[in-house]
Order: structure tokens, then sequence, then C-alpha cells
């Protein structure tokens, strides 16, 4: 198993080769990137591309990756529930593997590590006859900063992963910020590799 904090980060020049979705970072504002747009690859985690392009960092989405010349991940673009398996249940390991594939696009930390996980929640959801019908995971997030644009995106990412796994029928993400983030809610291993310790 790999090491959640291990991180890819490049900063390697690359060309788009065709216009593209992206999304301005913090500021959370769409915007497009036209083909021949040269970009240069801050990181590249859980799927997702942090760019700087003309001293401003972008986020493009895993679907888009093509755009800059790489592989997309689907394991990161998926959000359809999938059918009923087994018995029924979610592996909650598997929910928190899914959480630590998510990441800020500022700081190559996953979510789970950087301590914006307040509240992980699994539902059974059962019709009235007792049918099994799968179940429902509730999210309670918080952001580095509450002005930062990006808590609906990364919330997106959240849903996305999470309805990948076996027997989830429905994700709800809510942002919260009651109690304000700080460092102090990072893992001992995400402090030691930011060195905000």
């Amino acid at each position: 198993m790999t090491d959640p904090l291990v991180h890819q980060t490049q900063s390697q020049a690359v060309t788009t080769t065709r216009d593209c979705k992206a999304i301005l970072i913090p500021a959370g504002t769409p915007i497009r990137l036209p083909m021949g747009s040269m970009v240069f690859i801050v990181q590249s985690l859980g799927g997702n591309h942090t760019v700087n392009v003309n001293g401003n960092l972008v986020r493009v989405a895993a679907e888009d990756a093509d755009a800059l010349g790489m592989e997309v991940d689907t394991r990161a673009t998926g959000s359809e529930p999938r059918p009923l398996i087994g018995d029924g249940k979610v592996d909650e390991n598997q929910v928190w593997e899914q959480l630590r594939a998510c990441y800020d696009p500022e700081i190559p930390i996953n979510i789970v590590d950087l301590g914006l996980i307040y509240q992980c929640t699994i539902t059974p959801q059962k019709q009235k006859d007792g049918t099994h019908t799968g179940n429902h995971i509730e999210i309670v997030m918080t952001l580095t900063a509450p002005g930062c644009g990006m808590g609906e995106f990364l919330a997106e990412d959240v849903r996305a992963r999470l309805l990948q796994l076996d027997n989830v029928s429905s994700v709800e993400v809510t942002l919260s910020f009651d109690p304000p983030w700080n460092q102090e809610m990072m893992s001992e291993a995400a402090r030691l590799a930011t060195g905000m310790y």
C-alpha cells in the first residue's frame, strides 16, 4: 500500500493539447485554458492537477488530464452509484482510503491528514419492507481557510470518490467552519512533511 503522504509534485512545462476547463485557485473561479497554453505542473495528486499559468495557480480536474498530455484517472471521475453486492455493507476502511485520495490543490497533503474531515457517518438505507437499498455516507469537512473558493470542488471530489465504493447509494458533503481549522488538526506526519510543527 502506498503511503498516503507520498505525493507527486513536478515543475514540468507542458503545452495544452486542447481547450480545457480549469478553476482559478483559491478564488474558485472557472476559467478556460486555450489549446497551446504553456503551463507548469505544480502537483498531480488524486487525479487532479495544479498548474501555474502566468503566475496564477489553476486546478485542472481529472477528466481534463488529457489536455495536459496525461492519462485520465477514472478513479477520480466517477459520480454514479454502483449496484449492491455481497451483504450490502460499506467497508469504512475503504471510505477513509478514498478520502485520503483527495488533496488540497495548494498543499500537497491529503484532506484526512490535513485534518479537514470532521465527521464521517455511514447509514444503511432500507425500503419499508426492510430491503437493503444501499448506504448513505455523510461527510462534514472544513477548509484550511474560510474564504477559499475551492470548497465546492473539494466536496465534489469527495462525493465522486465515495460513490465509486461498493454499496454506496448516496453521499452528502457539508462544509463547516466550526471549529475553524488550524494546523494542530493535521496529523503528525503531515506537520512534519510540511514543516508546520
